[in-house]
C-alpha cells in the first residue's frame, strides 16, 4: 500500500512541476524581452560599446527572468 501513495504523491509532484501557467502579460514580457537582446545584438555588430550591453542586460537579467517568475 505504501508504494501506491509514494506513486501517486510522485505523480502529483511532477504534474505541479509541468504545470506552467503564462498569460498575456508573460507572452508580452518575453516577446520584449527577445527583441531587446536581438536589437542588443545588432547594435553590438555596429559597434555601440554603451548602448549594446545596457539593452542586453537588460533583456538577459530582467526582462526574461519576469516573464517566466510572473503570474
Amino acid at each position: 500500500m505504501a508504494k501506491k501513495d509514494k506513486k501517486k504523491d510522485a505523480a502529483k509532484r511532477q504534474d505541479v512541476l509541468m504545470k506552467v501557467d503564462f498569460t498575456t502579460k508573460n507572452y508580452i514580457l518575453f516577446g520584449a524581452g527577445i527583441i531587446t537582446i536581438i536589437v542588443g545584438f545588432i547594435s553590438l555588430s555596429r559597434g555601440s560599446i554603451t548602448l549594446a550591453p545596457i539593452l542586453l542586460i537588460i533583456g538577459y537579467l530582467v526582462l526574461v527572468p519576469l516573464a517566466i517568475l510572473l503570474k
